[in-house]
């Protein structure tokens, strides 16, 4: 574990974001965002660096594709621990990310809406979201994720009394909960494709 130097932020729910943003900001942490999060942040006077500027490489497909890239995995998957892994990202020009705020796109909410169409849901199903969660969550040990805006506080908090790290215990908690979410956020959308097929069958 060591001081986060730099965090990517990528919300749905943005509640509470630019607050949390100025306080890493005042804590040192360079801040990679994307899309309307980057927009929010910036209207707030915070320095963002966008994704595409950062990996070189622009959205495309509509947002499907942003952060699905060898530059933002590398950085939060690489062990910190272990010398091959950072000569490696040193090798490619990579920089470590230390810090992962993401909260995914709002599913369960879209099919909640009595009119909601089958397109409209398929297209409120995240793949960057849960493939960044599940990737921080992995290397807790290094990475400090943060799924819930509820935590922004406390992990503020400890930040400062820590001289911007985060105990080993938190990190584990947090990435307990990550997991616990995107269990639950793939279980609710197989549910409904369930749910839709046997809809269909009744149809025929």
């Amino acid at each position: 574990m060591s001081k986060i130097r730099r965090a990517i932020i990528s919300v749905s729910d943005k509640t509470g974001v630019e607050d949390f943003g100025h306080a890493l900001v005042d804590l040192g942490v360079e801040i990679l965002s994307t899309g309307g999060t980057a927009r929010k942040l910036k209207e707030a006077g915070l320095p963002v660096i966008e994704v595409s500027d950062y990996t070189g490489f622009p959205e495309m497909l509509d947002g499907r594709v942003k952060t699905l890239h060898p530059k933002i995995h590398a950085g939060i998957l690489a062990r910190r621990d272990i010398p091959e892994h950072m000569e490696q990202l040193q090798a490619h020009g990579i920089g470590t990310i230390d810090m992962v705020v993401v909260n995914l796109y709002p599913f369960e909410q879209t099919i909640s809406k009595p009119d909601v169409t089958f397109q409209d849901a398929i297209e409120n199903i995240d793949i960057g979201g849960p493939t960044l969660l599940r990737a921080s969550a992995k290397n807790f040990e290094s990475v400090v994720v943060i799924v819930d805006p509820g935590d922004y506080n406390n992990i503020r908090d400890e930040m400062v009394s820590l001289g911007g790290d985060v105990s080993y215990r938190t990190r584990v908690a947090l990435a307990q909960k990550v997991f616990a979410h995107t269990s639950r956020y793939d279980s609710l959308i197989a549910e409904y494709l369930q749910n839709t097929i046997e809809e269909s069958h009744k149809a025929q």
